[in-house]
This record gives C-alpha cells, structure tokens and sequence, in this order.
C-alpha cells in the first residue's frame, strides 16, 4: 500500500544545505530531492516543452515508482483551449515518454475561464488523447464547485476516458488574512475554491496551499488525513501535492503529511530514508 507526497518543484533556494546537498549540480537536485518525497508536480512543463533528453534524466534520477504529475503546456490549455492542439500536444507527449511509468498522469489545469459550458470542447480533447497515459483535470471556474449540475457535467465527461478530478485546497490559506510577504503575493494570485474532497479513480490528486505557519498548515490538512486515510482503507493510491506560499518546508512538510497518515494506516510503505545535506564526518 502506497501513499506518495510531494511539492510543487523538487529544487528551491530555502532548502539549500538544509534538505538537499548544497552546492549540488543541476544533475543531482531531483536525486536528492527523490530522498525526502516520493513525487513531485511538474509545472515548469506549463511554460515549456522540455527537450526529450532533459527528461531522460528526470527517470536516471528516480526510481520506477517515483510519480510524476506533469502538466500540460500553457499553449494547449490556456492559449487555444485545447483546439487545434495536435503539433504541441504530439510534441510534449514525445518529449515525457522516457518518464515511462513515472509519469503518473499527464495533468490538464485549465483557466478559470474556462466554463461549465466548455466542457463539451474538454470531451472531445480527452477522447482524442492516447491511451498510453493517465489525464487528470484541474477546473478553477466557480460553478463547477457551487453547482451540483455543472460538477455532474464534469465528471461524466472525465469518466468516459477515466480521468481525474485535481482539487487544489485552498481554503485553509484563505481562512485568515496574510501575515507575510509570500502569503500576501500568493493571496493575490492563489484561486479561492471551496473544498472538493471526491476521488474518481482510484488514483486521486490532491493539490493542498497550508500557510507559512507550520502549526496552521498542519491543523488545515486535517481534513485531508482523514479523506486520504479513507481512501487508502477503500484500496486507493492517492498522491497529496503540499504548499505553502514561501514552500521553504515543503519538503519535510509532505513527509509529515506522509507519517500522520502511516500513524493511521500502518500497511503503508515508508517514505525512502533522505541523502544527508551534509557529508558525514566520523566526528
């Protein structure tokens, strides 16, 4: 039984010397990184197709069960709106492909304009995917949170091909007004949804914004230790994404995630043992 927890990058400036080995070729951060989570959003992808090579080095970095949610660029999702999308989209599945089994699901956030009414245009991209990968689905328009019609539109449209629902949690961020610098950026850019909390198949997506207060953050994922443990006891393999606005803890974050869902469900496996961020010294 497999519970997988990652962050929204697998390098950052706050974690240097302190997660991850520092200095530490560009070539070695997602080794390291590997260590403390299991998984880890790929967004860099949104604004980039990434040479086939570059990726190739993602999998030697990784071991076949690491998951990778890699998210579609932004010209296919937000710029033609998943329209005339063949030449980018053929071009980025080619790219990830050396991901092999790592690539856990190809993921498609779509803008907050993008509406109930749109979802016929989301049908129709999702039948004409191939079948080689997994496809999860990121919605920030309101209706689809607020009315049940329009979310039961979604998911008959996501169940015909067995795609996924992401949720992206951030009603413990909004729950007080920011006390930093990162939470004041990130209140002006982070979507306001109202919690979803339902899997559609049995390998559900959690997206979850805490705060720059470990105690706040920890006391807002709650809720998710909860619907996760469930899903794990129902047979499921979900993959829980955590954030904050400055992510400087991210990384132990998930894995904290990770044990208070192990303390409940001891069957699952263990996070792996993470590559020391300081050479040992017989002293």
């Amino acid at each position: 039984m497999r519970l997988h927890v990652g962050c929204a990058m697998w390098t950052h400036r706050a974690w240097q010397g302190r997660f991850l080995a520092h200095p530490l070729p560009a070539h070695e951060r997602l080794r390291h990184y590997a260590g403390w989570c299991n998984a880890v959003e790929g967004n860099t992808t949104f604004y980039a197709t990434p040479a086939r090579e570059t990726v190739a080095t993602w999998a030697e970095q990784t071991d076949p069960d690491f998951r990778f949610v890699v998210k579609l660029p932004k010209v296919v999702t937000h710029e033609r709106r998943l329209t005339d999308t063949d030449e980018p989209l053929r071009a980025f599945l080619a790219a990830v492909e050396p991901l092999g089994p790592r690539a856990d699901a190809v993921w498609i956030q779509l803008p907050g304009s993008f509406a109930p009414a749109d979802v016929p245009v989301l049908a129709r991209f999702l039948r004409r995917l191939p079948e080689s990968h997994r496809y999860a689905v990121e919605v920030r328009h309101p209706a689809f949170f607020t009315d049940p019609g329009s979310a039961r539109l979604l998911e008959a449209a996501l169940a015909e091909t067995a795609a996924e629902w992401i949720p992206f949690d951030t009603t413990a961020f909004f729950a007080s007004p920011p006390t930093s610098d990162a939470e004041r950026d990130a209140w002006t850019k982070k979507p306001r949804m109202p919690r979803r909390s339902v899997a559609l198949t049995d390998r559900p997506i959690v997206r979850y914004l805490g705060r720059d207060d470990t105690a706040r953050t920890v006391e807002g994922w709650r809720h998710w230790v909860d619907v996760v443990t469930g899903w794990l006891r129902e047979g499921r393999s979900p993959t829980v994404f955590v954030h904050t606005p400055d992510n400087a803890d991210a990384p132990q974050l998930a894995r904290r995630f990770h044990d208070e869902v192990r303390a409940r469900v001891p069957e699952v496996e263990p996070l792996p043992q993470p590559i020391p961020a300081e050479p040992l010294t017989l002293f």
